[in-house]
């Protein structure tokens, strides 16, 4: 699986580069017109593709844009206030790093790429900062020829005694002064990607996302704002929840756990109540809500995958195995990839199913495929169906 993993791991180009192939923000018709922009939608429903297997991505980049755009094309298909949730795994049981941490770079990919699609007004604004950081490089490479230029000459200055010589090398400090706060003005517009505080703060629709504890929240407000479009708000469950959510039309759960299962469900059912149809999408990505030491697997987790977690759709799911994948993109099927240097992709597709399998299943999926074991005449028995319960409550 180190060719997945390399890929993934791969530091992906800014977004300016990937900006033109970003899903454009689709919506509805209202009445009998139809907006510009709903023109960009597929031509064929996303619904044909339902009996089809699920390709690997090509990169964390590309995973990340494929599950927002999956995230979107849900909404448009259900309407306001739905439900998703997305799960991306590329550890291969190596627990060295919290899920949180190793999530994070994917996480601000796709919030990127799901503001870009569902936030009416970020393209634009995105727009306008690729070309301010391209007008930026421009400038400082003229700026810093010029510095150049006029420190090479500085010394010529050195041999005039007269007062008019004094003058003219007072006028070239001054100049390269006023070059050399210029300098550090652009390098810091290139720094944040063309992002301008004062000049792009957001006053439109929010995405906003709900990190377990506040210690997560507030290092993601120090560290992901020159990472995600100015629309993104970042809050915690538990506590006192005193942000402004008036104007939040997504709402994303960034690894929540069993401990903050209570506080997800209130600030779900707040938001939808408060928002109404003006909530355009909740999307849980890689939740935990079922603990056997915090809720248990008896009567209390049962009521809360009957209220919170079954009515999640999964929209998109990769999990890298030692010796290939598995991935699903709605509504695609899932889909298990072995390694195989003889393809071109460097994987085969080796088992498509309408539902999520179990670890087990997985295992003898691959067993079967490679002849280790014999396929079981009907599915893959009592024991593996005992172990899809366990496992799937255990990933909850």
């Amino acid at each position: 699986m180190k060719k997945v993993i390399a890929a993934l791991a791969l530091a992906t180009a800014p977004l300016y580069y990937t900006l033109a192939f970003a899903p454009a923000p689709l919506h509805k018709k209202t009445g009998s017109s139809t907006t510009a922009s709903s023109l960009l939608q597929l031509s064929s429903s996303p619904l044909a593709n339902a009996n089809k297997p699920t390709e690997l991505p090509d990169s964390l980049s590309d995973a990340a844009s494929i599950a927002a755009n999956a995230c979107h094309q849900l909404f448009l298909n259900g309407g306001p206030m739905t439900r998703c949730r997305v799960d991306f795994d590329t550890s291969i049981g190596d627990e060295t790093y919290t899920t949180l941490k190793s999530s994070t770079e994917f996480m601000q990919q796709f919030v990127s790429s799901l503001s870009l699609a569902c936030v009416e007004g970020v393209r634009e604004q995105k727009q306008r900062q690729v070309m301010k950081l391209v007008e930026a490089k421009a400038e400082l490479r003229e700026v810093q020829e010029q510095i150049d230029e006029v420190t090479s000459f500085a010394g010529d200055d050195d041999d005039d005694d007269d007062v008019g010589g004094s003058e003219k090398s007072s006028a070239k400090s001054d100049l390269v002064d006023k070059l050399t706060r210029r300098e550090e003005e652009l390098m810091q517009i290139i720094a944040n990607q063309g992002f301008d505080p004062s000049a792009d703060s957001w006053d439109g629709p929010k995405l906003r996302i709900y990190f377990p504890d506040e210690g997560s929240a507030a290092l993601a407000r120090r560290d992901w704002k020159s990472e995600v479009p100015s629309c993104v708000e970042f809050s915690s469950c538990g506590g006192v929840q005193v942000a402004d959510t008036s104007k939040d039309a997504v709402i994303l759960f960034f690894c929540p756990r069993a401990s903050e299962a209570e506080f997800v469900e209130k600030i779900l059912y707040e938001t939808e109540e408060k928002r109404g149809e003006a909530l355009m999408l909740t999307v849980m990505v890689n939740p935990l809500l079922v603990d056997m030491g915090v809720t248990g697997f008896g009567m209390a987790g049962r009521r809360l995958r009957e209220r919170l977690i079954d009515g999640l759709i999964p929209a998109y799911y990769l999990r890298t195995l030692p010796w290939g994948a598995l991935t699903r993109v709605w509504p695609q099927l899932f889909s298990v990839w072995q390694e195989d240097a003889n393809e071109s992709s460097g994987y085969r597709l080796i088992k498509a199913m309408d539902r999520l399998p179990s670890n087990p299943e997985v295992e003898d999926i691959y067993d079967i495929e490679n002849g280790d074991m014999r396929a079981p005449s009907e599915g893959f028995g009592l024991l593996n169906a005992l172990g899809d319960f366990v496992n799937g409550m255990t990933r909850l």
